[in-house]
């Protein structure tokens, strides 16, 4: 009869640790990231039953953008104790859209746990997570989630996410089959077989003979990998000895530490399977606080290395608290009414989810809510001293790829909703406002992104807004140049106003910009009025003939008359501006759209979409090349219009599992011509004269 060798985690009673660790969820949206949180804290004894993302009931996603959507939006926060050991889960985001948000977090980790998708052809959605970790040399294993819904086989999934991963997977169990169905594990280290039970502890039995030859080869696999860094272990397999369990889980633990190898792990969250004996994993393995802060280098810049040390990687502006910012303690401990820098905390707070609760002290170790640091800001190193110093390897946020621009639905409410707007964008510095073309922006990692963004100023910041696309920067410019003559004259009883200009309009490279030149001579126009000429010319150029700023002309005063008395400089910036407005529409004006130096990044196998992209956005393809570091990717440099770009994020992802990325810059301004810029002007026309 089978028995419960794995034990639940009440009967067993090891040391206590003094200070928790920090286990990040990270992973593709979808792979199951917050029912593994909600199975882990099941399991630990942290909640009573298991929450469930589709019914709205998890710890986590508490937020009504979050429960709208049914995704993980910013990172949930939850504390539990596993075997008396505490522990804290930063459940991160999947989305690629919100990915900033994920790489802040696992900056403060012990471990990350790395939830995949048991389906090969999605292991490349794993490719940009994986090597963020390889690069920040942060530990991580693999769980293979909803094993229950598939019938792949372990070799071929774990084959495709080798291709993604520069570390060797370490598969640590293989899968007991039945009919098709994965029933339970096998341990490769103690050799064990377990068939699970849904939501309960798995039952201890004899390993089936089936699984014998696959047990067998994947745990020679196994050591071999980690015989790579262990000479004594290297020596044990070549004269055939088998290395005690011990000395097997000694070498797991430091190579997983050192981040020389990615264990894997499998089960379902959804029905409790695999969870224990990841538990079990993270407990005997994962790193201690004080081991991060020696990867880290935290006192790097410390040379006290005594006091309060701590790091703010996510900030919150709460309506009951204010700005919250969450940091991790490495080292001291804080009070609720403690003084930092002369300034006393306004609270201290435990997060569960999306609540929040004060405590009366933290320890190193925690990750805890520090009330009203307001100078305090994400990425920055806190001192006892109450000061805050940038984090020089901190994630830098990638460049924007998508825009909206917003107008409030009540005209009052302009200044509320650019204090809003500064508040999210100090939450997520993935976003970024700006004024642009007469409209405010905001700027985003892609359509879901923003629209969150416009949610949390109605549900948050009582702030309604409209959106639309940005306007596309169009300018104008002239083919051919012209003389003008203009005069301004008027008379209203008293000084009147008078002045005579002749210009000669002439066009200008591209990228040269505007030029005013002065050729008046034997005091035509006295010397204080020319400055004046000047600025009418400029007024006249921010709408030219087509509706458009005017660029690369140049402007050359030849001659001209005044007025000793009615004469002023008003009426010589008013003779320009005439004469502009007169002469630019006998230069053969045309319109001009800015085109935008684009640069694709895409595994290979994408490539080809790419192009599809680029040619049916009027763009030109200008070369592609081998991305520098990543086997396997290619890097495709183009020219796009501007006008082509407000949904190019949103079809890149859909046509590449939501891995190909691109960055771009303003490089040139190209003639646009035909019906295309017939309805750009015409357009323009309806929209100044609505205005």
């Amino acid at each position: 009869m089978p028995n419960t060798a794995q034990s639940s985690p009440k009967e067993s009673s090891p040391s206590v640790l003094s200070s928790p660790r920090v286990a990040a969820i990270v992973g593709p949206y979808t792979a199951g990231k917050t029912s593994l949180m909600e199975a882990l804290l099941f399991v630990a004894g942290a909640i009573a039953r298991k929450g469930a993302v589709a019914a709205g009931t998890s710890v986590g996603d508490a937020s009504a953008e979050a429960r709208s959507r049914q995704m993980t939006i910013e990172p949930n926060v939850t504390h539990c104790r596993f075997l008396d050991e505490p522990w804290v889960f930063l459940d991160c985001p999947g989305s690629v859209e919100l990915a900033q948000e994920a790489m802040s977090a696992l900056m403060v980790a012990d471990i990350a746990i790395v939830v995949a998708e048991p389906d090969p052809a999605r292991a490349v959605t794993l490719a940009p997570l994986l090597r963020f970790l390889d690069e920040r040399r942060i530990p991580h294993v693999m769980f293979v989630n909803k094993l229950d819904k598939t019938s792949i086989r372990m070799r071929d999934l774990l084959s495709a996410l080798q291709q993604v991963s520069s570390k060797p997977l370490v598969l640590r169990e293989v899968p007991i089959r039945e009919n098709d169905a994965i029933t339970g594990y096998v341990d490769l280290v103690s050799e064990r077989a377990y068939l699970w039970r849904e939501n309960k502890v798995s039952d201890l039995v004899e390993m089936p003979d089936s699984v014998r030859p696959r047990e067998t080869e994947a745990r020679q696999q196994l050591l071999e990998t980690i015989a790579d860094f262990d000479d004594t272990l290297l020596e044990q397999l070549l004269e055939d000895r088998v290395p005690a369990p011990k000395d097997i889980y000694s070498r797991l633990r430091k190579d997983l530490a050192e981040d020389l190898i990615v264990p894997v792990f499998f089960g379902s969250a959804e029905h409790g399977n695999g969870v224990l004996r990841l538990w079990k994993a993270l407990r005997h393995e994962a790193p201690h606080h004080e081991e991060t802060m020696t990867r880290l280098d935290v006192d790097a810049d410390d040379s006290k290395g005594d006091g309060l040390s701590a790091t703010v990687f996510k900030t919150l502006h709460m309506s009951h608290t204010g700005k919250l910012s969450l940091a991790r303690l490495w080292r001291g401990s804080i009070s609720e009414n403690a003084q930092l820098g002369g300034r006393r905390l306004s609270g201290l707070y435990r997060m569960m989810g999306g609540q929040s609760e004060k405590m009366a002290q933290a320890r190193a170790g925690d990750i805890v809510g520090l009330g009203r640091l307001e100078e305090i800001s994400t990425g920055q190193h806190l001192g006892s001293d109450g000061s805050g110093r940038a984090i020089a390897d901190w994630p830098r946020p990638a460049q924007p790829v998508h825009a909206m621009a917003l107008h409030p639905t009540d005209r009052k409410d302009d200044v509320k909703l650019t204090a809003a707007l500064h508040k999210l964008c100090e939450e997520d510095p993935s976003l970024v406002m700006e004024q642009g073309g007469g409209e405010l922006r905001l700027k985003g990692q892609g359509e879901i992104h923003l629209k969150l963004s416009l949610d949390k100023l109605q549900h948050r910041f009582n702030v309604g807004v409209h959106s639309s696309a940005p306007q596309t920067e169009y300018r104008e410019t002239i083919r051919h140049g012209a003389y003008q003559h203009a005069r301004f004259k008027r008379q209203s009883g008293g000084h009147g106003q008078f002045a005579d200009i002749k210009v000669d309009i002439a066009p200008q490279a591209r990228g040269a910009g505007y030029h005013f030149v002065n050729r008046v001579v034997g005091g035509a126009i006295p010397k204080n009025f020319i400055p004046a000429v000047d600025e009418g010319v400029r007024d006249s150029l921010v709408k030219g003939p087509l509706g458009f700023p005017v660029v690369d002309v140049m402007v050359t005063l030849t001659d001209g008359q005044y007025h000793s008395v009615d004469s002023s400089d008003q009426a010589f910036r008013t003779c320009g501006g005439l004469a502009m407005t007169e002469g630019l529409s006998k230069c053969a004006p045309v319109l001009l759209e800015p085109i935008q130096a684009v640069t694709f990044t895409v595994p290979t196998e994408y490539t080809a979409k790419v192009h599809a992209i680029v040619s049916s956005r009027r763009g030109q393809i200008l070369g592609i090349s081998a991305r520098a570091d990543w086997p396997g990717w290619d890097e495709i440099e183009c020219y796009l219009p501007e006008a082509e770009m407000h949904d190019l994020a949103v079809e890149l992802r859909s046509m590449t599992l939501g891995v190909g990325g691109f960055s771009s810059r303003f490089d040139h301004l190209q003639e646009l011509a035909g019906k295309l810029a017939d309805r750009v002007v015409e357009d323009r026309r309806r929209m100044l004269t609505a205005a």
